[in-house]
């Protein structure tokens, strides 16, 4: 595999997170296309290794979050996406995609619902991550920031289900501190391959030290968390981490 994965962003009426996404996804390494619904087909899940749901409100939110876009996705690509998975390819679902994702099934069975506050909430939160070895997070620490920008960001699941997905190591990210009622505090999730990940922050809002809240900041000399995690499934996908282990 070359030494610059394709990325390709999905873009529905009301995602406002894409172009910035691209951006995060280019200064780690990759190349990416940013391709409307509309105008979709599967053979542009051939040319990409890493399928991205961007953050935003897709169709408004107006019936449920995700929820238009999920049937919009299943009609123009049908099966694709769960062919694409199938074959090796990696599906990234932030925010709005996050939510997407567990409407199109892909991800555990769960939604995202409005906050137990009840109100939108713009804020950074601190996580803990559970899943050191997944290619998401490999190359961030066990503690770390990212914002959040949700409304409907509370993660619930069917009796015994989240408690069951913690057990199987499916869940990736939890939040450090009761952010938004979510299920075991669950702010990210992965599949039974490790190859699609959905969360609710926004790893794009941090790339670099200057986006953090805090000047005084003590984390890397130059990057933020979300370079980081971006970067981490560039080193998996560009065959990175294998060379650094000398496999």
């Amino acid at each position: 595999m070359n030494d610059q994965p394709s990325a390709l962003l999905l873009k529905f009426p009301g995602t406002n997170c894409d172009a910035e996404t691209a951006r995060a996804l280019q200064a780690s390494g990759f190349t990416t296309r940013i391709e409307p619904i509309s105008l979709a087909t599967k053979d542009h899940l051939k040319e990409a290794q890493l399928l991205v749901m961007s953050g935003g409100f897709s169709y408004g939110d107006y019936v449920m979050a995700g929820r238009i876009a999920q049937l919009v996705t299943e009609r123009r690509l049908g099966n694709a996406v769960e062919q694409f998975i199938s074959s090796g390819g990696y599906v990234l679902g932030i925010c709005n995609g996050f939510q997407i994702l567990t409407k199109i099934g892909v991800l555990p069975e769960g939604s995202l619902i409005d906050n137990s506050s009840g109100r939108f909430q713009c804020r950074w939160v601190k996580l803990h991550s559970l899943q050191p070895e997944n290619p998401f997070l490999a190359d961030l620490p066990a503690e770390f920031e990212l914002p959040i920008a949700h409304a409907e960001g509370r993660f619930v699941a069917p009796p015994g289900k989240a408690e069951e997905y913690l057990a199987k190591g499916l869940v990736t990210l939890q939040y450090a501190d009761d952010v938004n009622g979510s299920s075991l505090q669950i702010a990210g999730l992965r599949d039974e391959t490790g190859r699609v990940f959905g969360l609710m922050p926004h790893p794009e809002r941090f790339l670099y030290r200057r986006h953090h809240y805090d000047p005084d900041w003590r984390g890397d000399e130059e990057h933020g968390s979300g370079y980081h995690f971006f970067r981490s499934i560039w080193r998996e996908l560009s065959g990175g981490r294998k060379l650094l282990a000398g496999t």
